[in-house]
């Protein structure tokens, strides 16, 4: 979060609005986000580069940016979990299981997955979960709120909301201890719907945190992420499930709406025959 230049979604180089790409019509083509990050060539301005140790590999590097960078950074930078705190991850997805990495890494002594598909369990161990939470699971047991205060002990220090439900940030928020929990927003929410928290737990010090790619500082941060994944204290290659090339990004995009990837790698350099 830049206040000299600040973040943009709509088209355009961040400082002047302008394209350095026309089509074949001479049309312009503007950034996607700043980024335009599924074109082979692009031009960004210099304050959205960041340099790494040529050493990491193109396939360790692109797990950085938004998604496995924003999940860790959440835990390492923004909540700043503690060692030996418990975690509950709303939601095990490439975020969540990135800020499973983050929190394990910080040191969390439990880390708590919450999540309806049940082939996320097995999963989430790979990634320093812990214990295993299914809503569906719980019959005529009370909310997975009133589970987790329980298996906490009186509430979780941190809770992360990773899937951009409404009810689920509320829930995650109750599921936060009372005093000095901390309950972080990095899902969003789809349908624009507003959150309804009980004010009177504000009143005992509870709190709730947004973040924009997880609250880290690219130009520090992610070259300090690099080092840590090729020292594998981070091992965010077990977010790679696919790799297609170019041509290949729909079948990236079907994948991806089916559920049946965390991250896929799209090869720039690698053309279908």
């Amino acid at each position: 979060m830049c206040s000299a230049l600040p973040f943009v979604v709509g088209p355009g180089m961040r400082r002047d609005g302008t394209t350095r790409f026309r089509d074949s019509q001479g049309e312009p083509l503007h950034d996607f986000l700043a980024v335009s990050s599924f074109s082979q060539y692009t031009v960004v301005d210099v304050n959205q580069v960041v340099k790494v140790d040529p050493a990491v590999p193109p396939k360790l590097a692109c797990l950085l940016g938004c998604g496995a960078g924003t999940g860790v950074g959440a835990a390492w930078r923004l909540a700043k979990v503690q060692p030996g705190s418990s975690v509950v991850i709303f939601g095990l997805g490439a975020v969540g299981l990135s800020v499973a990495q983050g929190a394990k890494m910080c040191g969390a002594a439990k880390i708590i997955g919450v999540d309806l598909n049940p082939d996320k369990e097995e999963l989430g161990k790979k990634f320093g979960v812990t214990d295993f939470v299914n809503p569906s699971k719980l019959g005529e047991s009370p909310l997975s709120q009133q589970v987790i205060i329980e298996m906490t002990g009186g509430g979780a220090d941190y809770c992360f909301e990773c899937i951009g439900v409404a009810s689920v940030m509320t829930e995650a928020f109750r599921s936060a201890k009372q005093g000095n929990g901390k309950t972080v927003i990095l899902g969003l929410e789809k349908d624009g719907k507003p959150i309804s928290l009980p004010s009177i737990e504000f009143l005992f010090g509870k709190c709730v945190m947004g973040s924009l790619f997880g609250g880290i500082k690219p130009k520090t941060d992610i070259p300090i992420l690099a080092k840590k994944c090729m020292s594998k204290e981070l091992e965010l290659e077990k977010l790679i499930t696919h790799e297609v090339g170019l041509q290949e990004i729909n079948t990236a995009f079907d994948l991806l709406l089916q559920g049946k990837s965390l991250r896929c790698i799209i090869w720039m350099d690698k053309l279908a025959a």
